[in-house]
């Protein structure tokens, strides 16, 4: 069996052992940062955050079963063994990539501009269809949420797929030296961290600091469609996926069953497979051969790869539909780019019925926000939309744009008050309603108020 103990934590750490001698040797499995989430045998990891400092919950964790505790200061009445650290978040980053050391199951690390937890849960659906698979749990995707995510690993499991979300240089490299990627996949270079990565280009060089940390033997798997991910060369061995016919793997066929599920057919060479997606969004068809091509990399057959990906459930906040009796809601309020928006209003105007966008700022986009913003507006015009309703400083471009490019009915509200206030005037029985917005708009608001 795979586990730490505090001796160990404190010997890869370069920690200082706290606590009673027969301690040392305790059982340490998986670890958390919230006291609230702490199972018996864990490592709870006390994290200083901007409102809470984890070491006020030390006893808390014990109480509730922690083997050990990570610390950054001393605790006078602690109740159980400590690991004393510089800094308990490098402490565990290498825990992490330590643990991961300890097995030699396949790991599938995923990154994107957007799409990359859609990508996750259909990696994943796909190969829990035949293995015991790790999966990073909702978007726990940073320095911090995958090592958590890496110690979780148990020996029963045959797979992990590990989401990595960055933003800024650097940081995907520390990722993928934890993570160690047998097959990474790119999803999308799109316009995210444009003021930290400076242009599409430097994304492109941020995401792909993972190569450096993959063996020979391992796959790239790349959007094709993207025109930056189809000239790259990562070193590797490189396989495409998408719509377009260049591509290995490609979808065909596409068929939207209104807000409840897309069929396609995924191709490859001469096989075929049909798969059926339970959930909305056009958005999904461009990712399921990404999905097929990890299952036949791993050996799965057509029809464990067909009944994967029909246990598809989208996370929260990501295209969830929900029929409130009075309209359909289309909650996809978790973050916003580009990309993201113009895949959201196309998958909103193949629905039957009228549609309303809400569309709210999209941030982090550089110097060419205003611009990104105007494309918005115009496109949403193009799509067909018959009711545009923006919010937000940046969404007055998106507005002009609309009115200028023959769109429908708009309305412009410049804070998130002033929409609210408006809402139910907005809104006739039967709509369909999209909201989506970057997350610090905190879009969630509106969707309950539409619920």
């Amino acid at each position: 069996m795979k586990y730490l103990t505090p001796q160990i934590i404190a010997g890869i750490t370069g920690g200082k052992y706290i606590g009673g001698e027969d301690s040392r040797c305790v059982r340490v499995m998986g670890a958390v940062r919230d006291n609230r989430d702490v199972k018996p045998g864990n490592l709870f990891v006390c994290i200083c955050g901007a409102r809470v400092d984890g070491h006020s919950f030390v006893n808390s964790a014990f109480e509730s079963g922690a083997a050990c505790c990570l610390v950054e200061q001393k605790i006078q009445d602690a109740t159980g063994p400590l690991v004393l650290v510089e800094s308990t978040l490098e402490a565990i980053k290498a825990l992490g990539a330590y643990y991961r050391n300890l097995f030699k199951i396949p790991v599938i690390g995923i990154t994107g501009s957007v799409g990359k937890t859609t990508a996750k849960e259909l990696i994943a659906a796909v190969l829990g269809a035949k293995l015991r698979v790790l999966k990073t749990p909702m978007n726990l995707n940073n320095e911090l949420g995958v090592p958590l995510t890496l110690l979780s690993l148990c020996e029963s499991h045959e797979a992990a797929v590990i989401e990595m979300g960055i933003s800024s240089f650097g940081e995907m490299g520390r990722l993928a030296g934890m993570v160690r990627p047998d097959i990474f996949v790119m999803t999308k270079i799109g316009y995210s961290h444009i003021d930290e990565l400076g242009d599409l280009n430097g994304v492109l060089r941020a995401k792909s600091e993972a190569i450096a940390h993959m063996d020979q033997s391992g796959a790239v798997l790349v959007n094709g469609d993207d025109d930056l991910l189809w000239g790259y060369d990562p070193g590797i061995r490189k396989i495409t996926f998408g719509f377009s016919t260049r591509n290995d793997y490609r979808s065909e066929n596409v068929l939207l069953k209104g807000v409840d599920a897309v069929i396609c057919d995924v191709v490859s060479g001469s096989e075929r497979i049909t798969v059926m997606i339970p959930a909305y969004g056009s958005h999904l068809a461009s990712l399921a051969p990404a999905a097929v091509a990890v299952g036949r990399l791993l050996g799965l057959r057509a029809e464990d790869i067909s009944r994967g990906i029909s246990s598809y459930v989208p996370v929260g906040g990501r295209s969830n539909v929900k029929h409130t009796g009075f309209i359909t809601l289309i909650d996809d309020c978790y973050n916003a780019n580009p990309h993201s928006v113009k895949a959201a209003l196309t998958s909103l105007s193949a629905l039957p019925g009228k549609h309303v966008a809400i569309i709210g700022d999209m941030f982090g986009l550089g110097e060419n926000s205003d611009e990104l913003h105007s494309e918005i507006g115009a496109f949403a015009a193009q799509c067909g939309i018959n009711s545009f309703v923006c919010c937000g400083s940046k969404m007055a471009f998106a507005y002009d744009s609309y009115k200028s490019a023959g769109g429908g009915p708009a309305f412009y509200y410049p804070d998130k008050s002033n929409l609210i206030t408006a809402l139910p005037g907005l809104i006739e029985k039967g709509d369909n309603v999209l909201v989506k917005a970057s997350h610090a708009m905190q879009f969630e608001e509106v969707t309950q108020l539409l619920m």
